[in-house]
């Protein structure tokens, strides 16, 4: 039988164990994917990274549903090490993801993060304004939408300014709770 601290250390361990292997982006997102082009390099030389393995992520531009799939224009961002996209970084470029099925768009709404990983199928050429654009497109994905950050709203001040006590003349320490004589 084991000593009480070997058990307890044991019940921790396995808390731990439990608790990281819990997160709800997936092991694809997650690991970086060994030799991943860079946008850059996928639209210069189409034909040498078709069916590579990439791990790309971004902000949502739009989507669109066609017949048998559904389409997400990114602008690619860098990924911190957790395979999640910088949004306070400058753009990499855009590229489109391809998914099998319908993907409502309500649920994939415009300045949503995303991450993906999955294979170069293509390279398609559109125009963005005026300008002809090489859009990599990315095909059997495994997607991961990334939460939207919690905006956090200022506490208000319990006592609106200029506070009762304020005297202008003998500075911000008049208050009900501040005496200079003790």
């Amino acid at each position: 039988m084991p000593s009480p601290p070997l058990s307890l250390l044991s019940l921790t361990a396995m808390l731990v164990l439990l608790v990281g292997c819990a997160s709800g982006v997936p092991q694809a997102i997650r690991e970086e994917t060994v030799a991943s082009p860079s946008l850059a390099e996928v639209q210069e030389q189409p034909e040498r990274h078709r069916g590579r393995r990439i791990r790309w992520g971004g902000s949502i531009l739009k989507v669109r549903n066609l017949a048998q799939t559904t389409e997400i224009e990114m602008l690619a961002r860098p990924l911190n090490r957790f395979g999640e996209p910088d949004a306070s970084a400058g753009s990499l470029g855009r590229f489109l993801i391809e998914i099998a099925g319908f993907r409502d768009p309500v649920e994939y709404p415009a300045e949503r993060l995303l991450t993906v990983a999955g294979s170069v199928a293509r390279v398609e050429n559109r125009p963005v304004g005026d300008f002809p654009y090489r859009y990599p497109v990315v095909a059997g994905a495994t997607l991961h939408l990334w939460p939207q950050p919690i905006a956090l709203t200022p506490y208000p001040a319990p006592y609106p300014y200029p506070y009762p006590w304020y005297d202008p003349w003998l500075g911000s320490h008049r208050d009900p709770w501040f005496d200079p004589r003790y």
